[in-house]
């Protein structure tokens, strides 16, 4: 018996939807490794470019201000060229900016910074909005699967940098510049969609006949805006209030051991164990999400006692600092999983889920560029890091009023 012309097989079909979930994890390992290989290597870059602390600072946070702008204006840019689109040519602009970035011109570091914060908000705001569309029923645990990936690649851009520089001349260019290649790779995977609009939905449906792969007509734009929903807002304070914390953690968290009388070597051990416990909580996260996706307000119950448990033993028993980072590195993959995830479960569809993720993420990362910044400087005024962390964790009454909330059954 003849297949209608145009139709795949069920081999076919897995192929392709397993393809498309590769496509997705690749854009996944793109979204942080860029920026986390920066870090390492500030000194260099500060020395070869004879930068002051001040406008090295503000090249690190440059990326987050970037994620802030940009994410609100994400969902119509995707809504007038596509989901697959816009994540393509997130992809393609990622490539040159890294590349910009690595040009032997001031001004090119700082356009290509641009570029890629650009590209980095189009695929961190798009991605929760393409699992909806097309994993409805498994989200939150390909929303877990991608976050992994994310920290996997963020751990190894972290952890590979110094010794990339000193492979050649180009010392620091090299090792930021090598990351544009996982960007093209990801949309040599990623670029099939773009060419047919075929949807996953289609892939695991199948067509029914000649035709059927074209991509669906649009549908008319609908007059919905998260901004006026209390749930959505509960949703933001919470993303907000994780971003910081994360933030915070990862730009301090060395110095804040060290003035607790850790050696360096041993803190810097412990971010990298605090970053692989991540992993854990983005996977846990994943599999918890799979099971609770009406109502997670017992993950809540369970994420900031550990925020609190980590905070409080790093003021009040320093010395076991690698058990505390064990703890808050699983709530902070914990915590990131949860909120991406949230922009599926709260939400009726992928465009409503586009525009609350454009909403979320703004606000949050406005919070993470600040959130470093602000307790930095109360460091510099009290001389002592048990105000910043007194202020995380009174942070934490809000996000358990506001992630408590937003984890309650319902959608915008």
């Amino acid at each position: 018996m003849s297949r209608v012309p145009g139709s795949r097989s069920p081999a076919q079909r897995q192929v392709g939807i397993g393809l498309a979930l590769v496509g997705i994890l690749l854009i996944g390992a793109n979204l942080r490794a860029s920026l986390t290989a920066v870090g390492p290597l500030i000194g260099d870059i500060r020395a070869d470019l004879s930068m002051t602390s001040m406008v090295a600072s503000a090249l690190v946070g440059l990326p987050l201000l970037c994620f802030a702008a940009f994410s609100p204006v994400a969902p119509r840019i995707a809504v007038r060229f596509g989901l697959e689109r816009t994540l393509g040519a997130a992809l393609l602009i990622l490539a040159a900016g890294i590349v910009t970035r690595s040009v032997p011109w001031l001004p090119a570091l700082w356009l290509g910074t641009v570029l890629l914060g650009l590209a980095i908000a189009l695929a961190n705001v798009l991605l929760p909005s393409l699992l909806k569309r097309d994993f409805p029923l498994d989200a939150g645990r390909y929303t877990g699967a991608y976050s992994a990936v994310q920290s996997v690649f963020a751990a190894l851009g972290a952890g590979v940098a110094v010794p990339l520089a000193g492979l050649t001349d180009s010392t620091w260019r090299l090792a930021l510049g090598v990351w544009a290649g996982l960007a093209l790779i990801a949309f040599a995977v990623f670029s099939p969609r773009l060419r047919g609009g075929v949807s996953v939905k289609a892939l695991a449906t199948g067509p029914a006949g000649p035709g059927t792969d074209a991509a669906p007509a649009p549908q008319p734009v609908e007059n919905f805006s998260p901004w006026r929903s209390p749930t959505a807002w509960l949703i933001t304070v919470a993303m907000g209030t994780q971003s910081t914390l994360y933030y915070v953690v990862i730009t301090w968290w060395p110095e804040i051991e060290q003035a607790q009388g850790i050696s360096a070597s041993a803190a810097g051990i412990h971010v990298s164990v605090l970053q692989l416990c991540g992993i854990i909580g983005n996977l846990t996260t994943a599999a918890v999400l799979q099971r609770w996706q009406r109502d997670q307000r017992g993950l809540i119950a369970v994420l900031v006692p550990l925020n609190v448990t980590g905070l409080v033993g790093m003021l009040l028993l320093p010395s076991w600092a690698l058990l505390w980072s064990m703890l808050l590195g699983m709530a902070l993959g914990s915590w990131i999983v949860f909120c991406l995830a949230s922009f599926s479960l709260r939400t009726r569809n992928h465009r409503h889920a586009a525009s609350l993720s454009g909403m979320a993420q703004s606000f949050g990362y406005l919070l993470a560029a600040l959130g470093p910044f602000l307790l930095g400087a109360l460091h510099d005024a009290t001389g002592s890091w048990t105000g910043p962390l007194v202020v995380l964790l009174c942070l934490q009454v809000v996000q358990l009023v506001s992630a408590y909330g937003a984890a309650r059954p319902g959608v915008l």
